[in-house]
């Protein structure tokens, strides 16, 4: 089931096309990424799927709503951190909460508490948000963005500025956020390595356009992989790959082989069982960043974000 659809999305500014007919869903229960460099369209995708900015055409629904036809249902469905989330730096970060809380219904102290200790801000809640931490304040946007339970969480470079440590927090705080309250995460950045450690698939957007969605984190069982195997002595190790008929080349005193990912077990077994001393043996899968310089041609030169 998707919590969001977006379908055949266009936009433009005067003469430049932003967005061109994009496309893509947001499953309940997952982290989807949407990655391009600065100028492709992330932003604008943003803004105009939660009505910020006002599409030529095409339809996004939000939990089933048309953001459009439908937009308070709609958006109620949606937290969302677009740019840096700003609060009253005087207030404490639990008065903050509380001003949101009232500004947007019903104020509910036991939620509070609830997300206060979802994002781990309990020791600093008290405290003014003056003193407070680049990270500290991503965690209290995002606190603020789901006091209202929301079925989707829209985050825009929500890393930018964070220092290394600052960016790991993050990415705990959301898989949690993912797992213990169930919010599908749409996350749009330009940094591959945040997407290949946090998100289950991901949308490659280039000059409006979404080139390819794929998966992260799954390897079907009959999939062709290359294998590197480290093992000793290396001739041995040859004749046995020969022996099984296993296509192969080395490289540097590894031996490449191409294979079925689910008979990995069975060449590992084997070379053991022959009395062979096997150090490694890594499926190497195409990195992301291969996979996006691949279909960008690793060249993006738009200026609107």
């Amino acid at each position: 089931m998707s919590i969001l659809t977006v379908r055949n999305l266009n936009k433009s500014i005067g003469k430049k096309q932003i967005l061109s007919n994009v496309s893509l869903d947001v499953k309940q229960g997952e982290i989807m990424g949407l990655l391009g460099p600065n100028g492709s369209g992330k932003t604008t995708l943003i803004r105009t799927i939660v009505g910020l900015v006002q599409k030529d055409d095409g339809e996004v629904n939000i939990g089933g709503e048309n953001i459009q036809s439908q937009f308070s249902r709609a958006i109620s469905q949606v937290g969302a951190i677009i740019e840096n989330p700003e609060f009253y730096d005087y207030l404490t970060g639990y008065q903050n909460l509380v001003h949101f809380a009232r500004m947007n219904g019903a104020l509910d102290e036991k939620r509070i508490d609830e997300v206060v200790e979802l994002v781990d801000l309990s020791p600093a809640i008290y405290s003014k948000v003056g003193t407070y931490s680049l990270g500290m304040r991503q965690r209290l946007g995002i606190a603020q963005a789901i006091l209202h339970r929301p079925a989707l969480l829209i985050l825009d470079e929500p890393t930018n500025g964070l220092d290394p440590a600052g960016m790991k927090e993050l990415r705990i705080y959301l898989r949690k956020l993912c797992d213990e309250e169930g919010v599908s995460i749409l996350i749009a950045t330009h940094l591959l390595k945040e997407i290949e450690a946090l998100c289950d698939r991901v949308a490659i957007i280039q000059r409006g356009k979404v080139i390819a969605i794929q998966e992260i984190r799954t390897t079907a069982s009959n999939e062709r992989v290359t294998v590197n195997i480290t093992a000793e002595p290396l001739e041995e190790v040859k004749a046995w790959l020969k022996g099984a008929e296993y296509a192969m080349q080395v490289v540097n005193n590894d031996v490449i082989v191409h294979m079925q990912y689910q008979d990995i077990p069975v060449l590992t077994k084997g070379l053991v069982e022959a009395g062979l001393r096997v150090y490694r043996i890594e499926p190497l899968a195409p990195s992301l960043e291969d996979s996006f310089l691949a279909l960008t041609g690793g060249n993006e030169n738009d200026e609107l974000n």
